[in-house]
């Protein structure tokens, strides 16, 4: 495949969005990010073109530069050592990222997940709990370096480190019955458990219905916090503490970033890093130690 700047093209006025659903179907937090950058898109008078491919090499990235029908790209779901940005890179395509690389050769928009992770295992230590568990993303996509995965992990294992707390880490499939029975598995392994970080929406639904049948009821017995998009953490009962994921600012902001560099290609990459504070809703309380067996 040749670079793109060999020869001269017209503009098409289309970019191509890169993002590979989460598992079998693209999630709800996923459908808000792309309502949000086709509509911020065509503000700019410009058409979106969705594609999958999570790797260089897989046909429906390929198909979209080979064609050459955008004027550049927006990836998501980026890995730690992402090739698809490699290619982008080698072939000059203008591209932005809506996460983030190892290696910095462009624009970004991201969540400060490790800090997000910090905070969540912050707050559930100010009300108390001791023993907290971290629901991840899925193995899948943990092992193939799914960035935001490992930096939330790395954040909560460093806070519940600062704070001499007990912590344990579980990857959970993108879907209600993994989320239920990740909880089951939780509290099998360690009963004492009274709280959950979790950064898998998806699961959502699940652990609370884990925690229903095993008679926790959340707040008063079991607390639960997490990284989520605001609507889909009001859309459980009891609403989710959580920190609220912008999906929308960070759609705005990743269109933006791809006008400014194909505005500006030579202009220096821009970063733009966020970290939302946490809203209190109602899945949160003061730790309530859970009775021993003798008890």
């Amino acid at each position: 495949m040749s670079r793109w700047t060999d020869a001269p093209r017209e503009r098409t006025h289309a970019l191509g969005l890169v993002f590979p659903p989460a598992g079998d179907h693209y999630t709800g937090m996923q459908l808000d990010f792309i309502g949000a950058i086709a509509e911020t898109a065509q503000a700019y008078g410009y058409d979106v073109l969705l594609t999958t491919g999570s790797k260089a090499g897989d046909h429906p990235f390929q198909r979209l530069l080979a064609g050459r029908l955008v004027d550049g790209v927006i990836l998501m779901e980026i890995q730690l050592d992402d090739d698809r940005a490699d290619l982008l890179s080698e072939l000059g395509i203008p591209y932005v990222l809506i996460g983030r690389a190892r290696v910095e050769k462009t624009s970004w928009v991201n969540l400060d997940f490790a800090a997000l992770g910090r905070d969540c295992v912050r707050h559930l230590a100010d009300l108390g709990h001791r023993t907290i568990a971290f629901v991840n993303r899925s193995e899948h996509l943990f092992r193939s370096g799914y960035q935001s995965a490992h930096l939330g992990q790395e954040g909560f294992v460093r806070g519940v480190t600062e704070l001499g707390l007990t912590g344990r880490t579980y990857l959970c499939d993108d879907d209600a019955a993994a989320g239920e029975a990740c909880l089951e598995r939780i509290l099998l392994e360690d009963p004492a458990t009274t709280a959950v970080v979790t950064m898998n929406e998806a699961g959502l639904g699940g652990l609370y219905r884990g925690l229903k049948r095993a008679g926790r009821a959340v707040p008063r017995d079991f607390s639960v916090v997490g990284v989520v998009a605001g609507p889909w953490a009001e859309r459980v009962t009891p609403q989710l503490t959580a920190a609220d994921m912008p999906a929308a600012e960070m759609s705005r902001v990743g269109v933006e970033l791809m006008m400014e560099r194909l505005k500006a290609p030579d202009a220096p990459p821009r970063h733009v890093l966020l970290r939302p504070l946490i809203c209190t809703r109602d899945s949160t309380g003061p730790c309530k130690p859970v009775p021993g067996p003798d008890s």
